[in-house]
């Protein structure tokens, strides 16, 4: 008697259907894609940050009757939670030398993906609020001082992610980064950045330190906060992937073009979640 598998089929049509999380998270960012406000050389930013999602009253971590990861319904009045992405030294420290490593290790012929790039920033963010009561972010290179970008943050959306199997859960955010003239004033706070960048392929991996201080008479001592996110790498990307998505007179490869990008963003934020140790917050 043979009880050996024998090779299977992916379906009864032979082809592996998109699983439908992926698909979810896929058409939210597309629909804010399509349906954002048009400005001129406004740049889309899609990244998944990782946090912990809790419940508003209580402050604990947020409890639900599922067993895996689960997207939340947006702006679901009956489950009030805020994210948190703050995580402990001691997490943000686990997480740089899960990176390190696996740069060290994607750089050898054996690797079976493309090598992890490594770039090591420290900027200086200055808000300041306009004449009609707009957040304007000035983005200063630390050392030089000097002017890398001023822009005007739009948040056109964002999806929670509940993983209950793991120490950390996710948040999806889609924005639109607007250039403008820089503000006149003084800023309202101002945000230190140490930022280790891994780049692969089209995402961008950033591990960061902020220091964040309001400008105040009382002049409190800053806050420090350790958080990581992943981003896809090129708005031209995203917006030329999401004009195609569906089109028949594409070819097969520019239709699903941009699904396959969310596919690997998602993945890469899996991976990072599934890597979170117990000790978030300590």
């Amino acid at each position: 008697m043979n009880t050996s598998l024998p090779p299977l089929s992916l379906s009864i049509l032979g082809v592996e259907p998109l699983d439908e999380f992926i698909r979810e998270i896929a058409d939210f960012v597309h629909h804010m894609i399509v349906t954002r406000p048009v400005y001129p050389d406004a740049k889309i930013e899609v990244e998944a940050k990782l946090g912990v999602l809790r419940d508003r009253t209580s402050g604990q971590r947020l409890v639900l009757p599922v067993l895996v990861e689960t997207i939340l319904i947006p702006n679901l009045n009956e489950v009030d939670v805020r994210f948190e992405s703050n995580m402990s030294l001691n997490q943000h420290r686990h997480f740089n030398n899960m990176l390190n490593d696996l740069k060290r290790i994607s750089s050898q012929p054996s690797h079976p993906t493309s090598p992890l790039e490594y770039t090591h920033v420290k900027v200086v963010d200055s808000f300041y609020l306009s004449e009609d009561r707009e957040k304007i972010r000035v983005t200063r290179e630390e050392k030089s001082n000097t002017v890398l970008e001023i822009t005007r943050k739009i948040r056109l959306g964002n999806l929670n992610i509940f993983s209950p199997k793991r120490a950390a859960d996710w948040r999806v955010s889609v924005s639109l980064e607007v250039p403008v003239p820089h503000p006149v004033g003084s800023p309202t706070h101002i945000r230190r950045k140490d930022r280790i960048c891994y780049s692969h392929e089209e995402f961008n991996i950033d591990l960061t330190q902020v220091h964040s201080s309001n400008n105040t008479t009382s002049n409190p001592p800053p806050q420090i906060f350790h958080e990581l996110e992943v981003e896809i790498a090129r708005s031209a990307l995203l917006l030329s992937t999401a004009s195609k998505r569906g089109d028949p007179n594409a070819s097969e490869i520019d239709r699903n073009a941009f699904d396959e990008l969310i596919r690997s963003f998602v993945n890469n934020a899996r991976i990072l979640v599934k890597n979170a140790n117990d000790g978030w917050h300590t």
